[in-house]
């Protein structure tokens, strides 16, 4: 009798913990993955108005004014965006806004609207995360179990606006600190990424494929690595971990001098949109600005683009690196991830063009690599690589993501990040977490 109670009760116990996970995270995925999709909607909508009207781009300075100034006049609290969600997962305090999803919903359409160069992550990890805390105060979570509701919030967000909700749960636990994980989330995040994405495809949004042709031929039993082409694609990597290091550290300045230089923050938009629109006119196209995901003129570049084995640009990552710099380190709205797509696929075209690789493979292995440099996730990238372009090049992908880990320092995109474990270890001593990457 001894025996079936201590069996039984600890079950019980268990049972009790999932059925209020349950009842807590399905409800918040949903209307995540729903409010993503309304997302992934507008922002389709507002990239087409942009190319329909041509002209909407020279609305960008009074765009860029007016939503810096309502953060500077109601939003606050909720300015500092992805870094305050995870400064509230590191040390649960006042906890994150609700009104932070119809901030960064609103200011983030009306950036790919006038032609800001952005991406989407930032936006539907902010949602996630808001919504995550709003059901935390509703259900009186404990700080620890606020901690995990705020991280599922996060893979719910991540899952649903790219399509990869495994790798969307690991990057919320790997994003937190670098070099360590937090485990005791892993499996609500999955299952509120899992739910999100399920909910935002069951509204009939979808996402962009990128194929990689190169070895499409063979079976995963006939596949053969080339240890050539491993060597290749480490020396990529490397190239993928500068360019991460390069845009978090362009990014970082670029934000500290618009204070300078402009004390008064909504006019760092009306600069940053003078200098965009001059470049356009100088390089005579606008390839360059929005997510750069797709365009109706057969000329311009897109990410895309750099998926054709007969294609190689040299030069188009680092234009989207300024463009998006540029933008936004002055205030517009959104996030650094797909434009790191973009910069990354850039990248792998070009390296492939120098080392005779194949182009839509280090596309591929660019796409993910430099974006797991600048945010310091690794293992999260590797298994986006895996669910974006299948497991045949698992090994490239995980050669690319990790070398560019480790070249890309400790200064990433969120300075919330903290470190928990350097890259490279020179002594035995235990490392001391830092407060900011």
């Amino acid at each position: 009798m001894k025996a079936l109670s201590i069996f039984i009760i600890p079950r019980l116990h268990q049972l009790r913990s999932l059925t209020k996970w349950i009842a807590i995270l399905v409800p918040m995925a949903i209307l995540v993955g729903s409010l993503v999709a309304a997302f992934l909607w507008g922002l389709d909508q507002a990239t087409r108005a942009r190319f329909e009207f041509p002209w909407l781009i020279y609305a960008m300075p009074m765009a860029g004014f007016a939503m810096v100034f309502a953060y500077q006049k109601f939003g606050t609290t909720v300015e500092a965006g992805n870094n305050l969600i995870i400064d509230q997962i590191h040390q649960p305090g006042g906890g994150v806004p609700l009104r932070m999803a119809p901030f960064i919903l609103v200011t983030t359409v009306l950036t790919h609207l006038v032609g800001g160069s952005a991406g989407r992550e930032g936006t539907a990890v902010q949602v996630g995360g808001s919504l995550a805390s709003a059901f935390a105060r509703l259900f009186r979570l404990t700080p620890d179990d606020t901690r995990i509701v705020l991280m599922a919030g996060i893979a719910a967000g991540f899952g649903a606006v790219f399509g990869t909700p495994i790798a969307g749960a690991v990057f919320a636990l790997e994003v937190l600190t670098i070099g360590r994980m937090q485990y005791d989330a892993l499996l609500p995040s999955l299952f509120a990424a899992l739910v999100a994405d399920w909910t935002c495809h069951a509204w009939g949004i979808g996402h962009t494929h990128y194929a990689i042709t190169f070895g499409s031929l063979s079976t995963p039993e006939t596949f053969n690595l080339d240890a050539l082409l491993l060597l290749k694609t480490a020396i990529a990597g490397i190239a993928f971990g500068l360019a991460a290091q390069l845009f978090a550290r362009s990014a970082h300045f670029a934000s500290s001098l618009y204070k300078r230089l402009l004390p008064f923050a909504p006019l760092r938009p009306v600069l940053a949109s003078l200098i965009l629109l001059a470049l356009v006119y100088l390089l005579g196209t606008r390839s360059y600005l929005g997510l750069g995901v797709w365009s109706p003129n057969p000329h311009d570049i897109t990410i895309s683009t750099f998926f054709h084995p007969d294609v190689i640009d040299y030069w188009s990552w680092a234009w989207k690196l300024i463009f998006t710099v540029i933008t936004l380190s002055a205030g517009f709205k959104g996030g650094e991830v797909t434009p790191l797509f973009f910069i990354g696929a850039g990248l792998g075209s070009a390296v492939a063009g120098v080392l005779g690789a194949p182009p839509d493979l280090f596309a591929g292995l660019g796409f993910v690599a430099v974006f797991a440099g600048a945010t310091n996730t690794p293992l999260a990238c590797l298994i986006m690589g895996i669910e974006l372009f299948g497991a045949t090049h698992s090994a490239y992908l995980a050669v690319a993501c990790f070398v560019a880990y480790l070249c890309s320092g400790h200064m990433g995109i969120y300075k919330a990040q903290k470190l928990g474990v350097a890259k490279l270890v020179l002594n035995t001593k235990a490392q001391t977490p830092a407060s900011k990457s």
